[in-house]
């Protein structure tokens, strides 16, 4: 490869550290000024805080993949058993986010087909439910 083949990587590179870590660095520079208890501050948290559940929200109501299959009722239920699991483990994440994928992942008898005009929304093994959390298991490499 000769210099000039080099140039459209060396483009992409530059724009790519300009559009990002200039506006990183910017924010560390303001960020160190800003008073935490400042109202500009707080409007900031509550606009990500309406974005990050916008998105779980569109999440839970418009799903794509495995969780498309499984009735809204079934997804707003384990979603509001998640969130009360999470206020009464004081707040900790990993016990709202487990008891969410347990509730979606459990045999649970009346969403067993009772229910549901005889349809099966469970997961029966653990392969469904990790491609729920992590996507589609990759092909075995044979060495």
């Amino acid at each position: 490869m000769s210099a000039a083949d080099w140039w459209p990587y060396v483009v992409i590179l530059v724009a790519g550290w300009l559009a990002t870590d200039i506006w990183r660095w910017l924010g560390v520079v303001a960020g160190n000024r800003l008073n935490e208890g400042s109202e500009a501050l707080s409007w900031v948290r509550a606009v990500a805080t309406a974005l990050v559940m916008a998105v779980t929200a569109k999440l839970i109501v418009f799903p794509t993949g495995s969780l498309e299959h499984t009735p809204l009722w079934m997804r707003l239920g384990a979603a509001g058993l998640g969130f009360l699991a999470f206020l009464l483990a004081g707040e900790r994440v990993i016990v709202g986010v487990s008891c969410r994928l347990r509730c979606l992942l459990s045999e649970s008898p009346c969403i067993d087909g009772a229910a549901t005009g005889g349809k099966r929304y469970t997961c029966r093994n653990f392969k469904v439910g990790v491609a729920l959390i992590f996507g589609p298991p990759r092909a075995a490499s044979r060495a």
